[in-house]
């Protein structure tokens, strides 16, 4: 049985990009156009550009990847799976001892909500962004940042 990649392989080794035209039963919801389907390397880099005390959500990364190549959209399932593995990897460096890693935490669900299945889970995130001056508060279930509109990264 072969040896799991590390995260970090995962991240270096993933899918290229691929830019390619918007799938026809896609169109209905996008419109027409071209999408760019990012890799993790790419989704990786604009999260690291995501100073402290600033935020993004995968919309804001997407939005800046499709600007970037000058396409109308950005493949929204592929860039959050490439944002868990941007994570991962950050973590696992962490774990080894680098002091600058990727700032995963900053990188919000919709509506500003944290993402719990980042490594640390809901306390850990919650933590650091904590750390970073946010304010955490409990919506429903969900736990938010609040006024996180305000404190969106230019990307």
């Amino acid at each position: 049985m072969p040896e799991r990649k590390s995260w970090a392989e995962r991240l270096a080794h993933s899918a290229p990009r691929v830019i390619k035209e918007i799938p026809e039963n896609m169109t209905k919801r996008l419109g027409p156009g071209s999408m760019v389907v990012p890799s993790a390397a790419d989704v990786d880099a604009v999260i690291k550009m995501v100073g402290k005390r600033k935020l993004v959500t995968a919309r804001e990364i997407g939005q800046s990847l499709a600007r970037t190549h000058k396409t109308t959209v950005c493949c929204s399932v592929t860039t959050g799976i490439c944002a868990w593995i941007a994570a991962h990897a950050a973590h696992e460096a962490e774990e080894l001892g680098k002091s600058r890693i990727t700032p995963y935490w900053r990188v919000l669900k919709p509506g500003g909500e944290i993402n719990g299945k980042y490594p640390g889970g809901l306390a850990g995130v919650r933590r650091r962004l904590e750390e970073e001056g946010h304010v955490i508060v409990r919506d429903g279930k969900r736990h938010v940042v609040k006024d996180y509109e305000k404190k969106l990264a230019a990307i």
